[in-house]
């Protein structure tokens, strides 16, 4: 089986997977939709497990779009963030150490309320008098900078008109950290006790933000995490068809919002009550967030409650900040080979510090791996072509005839001692290994942006000029000649197109996954016309004996 086969079988493998996960989403089961309240502003959540004091009045999500506050911008050596006292939400939020897709000049916009499409962070407090994220916040200043040798950084915010409770939101940044502190404090300055939960929301519309391959779309939606239920992803519709499935009385978790190569998510204390929702809002708008109780507020006191925002780049690595918060890396179904690859890879990356050559070592690698199936695959291959004369032979013998045709084409593969299917199931073997690499280059933010040679200045999008997939096509063209033909003429005919029709397939692959098909299909030629050249030598011994 040569790799014009394989890549037949990857692209019906890769359908089988996208027609079943389209079957298991269309029948899933429909959850109940239960809301404590009903507000008068669905981007306002329904206070935690009880029946609220009073609706939250508040404006609608045209409105908060068009809300006017003044601006507070925070800049660190990670991020630049805006903040804006209408609401007290981050509105805008860019990642300084990553570029932007379009234009590497500027740094990527991760959280915007205007430009391409609709992204912010909201948080608020559920109770009488308290301010949700439509209040109105005042602040000294409206220019912060992580100073140099401070580790963070902190924005206090503080609500008007909140009655007889004092209310202040408190942003915390930290200096080579992608993880802002978002927390309130509240003073009850009245008669009775307070007893009020907190919401931490991400409002997002379902624009899709295209990754750097067009070949295999990447998700983009929420996502929640349990140690019960483990990581799932929401997609859009389901939300809108009220076909969400949360986890019940979670203890623990985080619940987020992914898209290619990047992730926001909310982050509670480990342990502690919660809830989490998601809703359909106004227009194309979707809300994913938490709710958390916050213990009773006695007359004169004062209460605390905080969660945790992280806003940067998906890796496996952020496992060690939450647990399941690294399976935001989208590396498909088959994440188990793919783990490693990447982990192996990127070991190789410290040493040679040059993400290409760490993919050429890891195809040397994964080839040397698979030699002795490889090897296997190629002998039978081999004998099958020097057996060709003697199938079209037989053909022509029992051209009529279909069942002595196949009875003297196995006793032929007896005489010779040829398996049939030694040259494809080797190869098949190494069908999910392609597989995972290609999700662990499409997915890996490290890849995203990284050089390789020349004109080659990101490993993560296509080639620009199609130079590798014309080598590529070149490589299977030169493969396809070591190859038997196949008895069958309009088999025959398609096998030769079959080269060019790969290198158009492959203008759309990452230019890494191209160079990782180019360096194990020169491996592959190398190694083939050395068996063949070594079967046929011994063969052509083996008569003059």
């Amino acid at each position: 089986m040569d790799m014009r086969r394989l890549f037949l079988f990857l692209i019906f493998s890769f359908s089988l997977v996208l027609l079943w996960g389209a079957w298991t989403r269309q029948n899933q089961a429909v959850a109940p939709v239960t809301e404590a309240v009903a507000s008068k502003d669905p981007s306002v959540p329904a206070e935690l497990a009880k029946t609220a004091e009073h609706a939250v009045v508040s404006t609608s999500v045209e409105a908060q779009k068009a809300a006017t506050g003044k601006n507070i911008v925070v800049t660190t050596d990670i991020f630049m963030v805006q903040i804006n006292t209408a609401g007290g939400n981050i509105e805008r939020l860019d990642l300084l150490k990553h570029k932007d897709s379009n234009d590497q000049s500027k740094p990527l916009t991760l959280l915007q309320q205007k430009g391409e499409h609709y992204y912010v962070a909201q948080s608020g407090l559920l109770g009488k008098g308290l301010p949700t994220h439509n209040a109105e916040f005042s602040t000294v200043g409206e220019e912060f900078q992580l100073a140099e040798g401070k580790d963070s950084l902190e924005v206090r915010l503080t609500a008007q008109n909140t009655g007889e409770a004092s209310v202040t939101k408190i942003y915390t940044f930290h200096r080579g950290s992608y993880l802002v502190n978002v927390s309130y404090e509240i003073t009850n300055h009245g008669t009775t006790a307070l007893t009020p939960s907190a919401y931490f929301q991400l409002v997002r519309d379902s624009v899709s933000i295209s990754g750097s391959s067009k070949f295999v779309p990447t998700f983009t939606g929420p996502a929640v995490y349990t140690e019960q239920d483990k990581f799932k992803k929401i997609e859009f519709s389901d939300i809108e068809k009220n076909k969400v499935k949360l986890p019940v009385n979670p203890d623990n978790g985080w619940i987020g919002m992914l898209q290619h190569y990047f992730v926001s998510a909310w982050l509670p204390a480990e342990k502690g009550p919660r809830e989490f929702y998601t809703k359909k809002l106004d227009g194309n708008e979707y809300s994913a967030g938490v709710i958390l109780p916050v213990a009773n507020i006695e007359p004169g006191q004062t209460g605390r409650i905080s969660a945790t925002l992280y806003a940067g780049p998906a890796q496996t690595k952020l496992d060690e900040i939450a647990p399941g918060l690294g399976l935001t890396v989208d590396y498909g179904w088959l994440t188990i080979f793919s783990t490693p690859l990447f982990w192996l890879m990127s070991h190789i990356n410290d040493w040679v510090h040059n993400w290409g050559i760490s993919i050429i070592l890891l195809t040397v690698l994964i080839k040397l791996a698979f030699f002795p199936l490889s090897a296997a695959s190629y002998r039978s291959m081999a004998k099958m072509r020097l057996v060709a004369p003697k199938l079209e032979k037989i053909k022509q013998q029992y051209s009529d005839d279909r069942d002595k045709l196949n009875h003297a084409m196995m006793d032929l593969y007896k005489t010779e001692k040829i398996n049939p299917l030694g040259g494809c199931l080797p190869m098949v073997i190494q069908i999910p290994v392609f597989i995972a690499l290609y999700w662990a280059i499409l997915s890996s933010v490290e890849l995203r942006h990284a050089p390789f040679f020349g004109w080659i200045t990101d490993l993560s999008a296509t080639d620009p000029y199609y130079v590798l997939p014309l080598i590529m096509g070149i490589s299977m063209l030169i493969q396809s000649k070591l190859n038997p033909l196949p008895p069958d003429p309009m088999q025959a005919k398609l096998m030769q197109i079959m080269p060019i029709v790969f290198s158009v397939v492959f203008f759309f692959f990452p230019a890494g996954l191209v160079l990782y098909s180019v360096v194990n299909n020169i491996l592959s030629i190398t190694q083939q016309w050395y068996i063949t050249r070594g079967q046929t030598a011994a063969r052509k011994g083996g008569a003059k004996a």
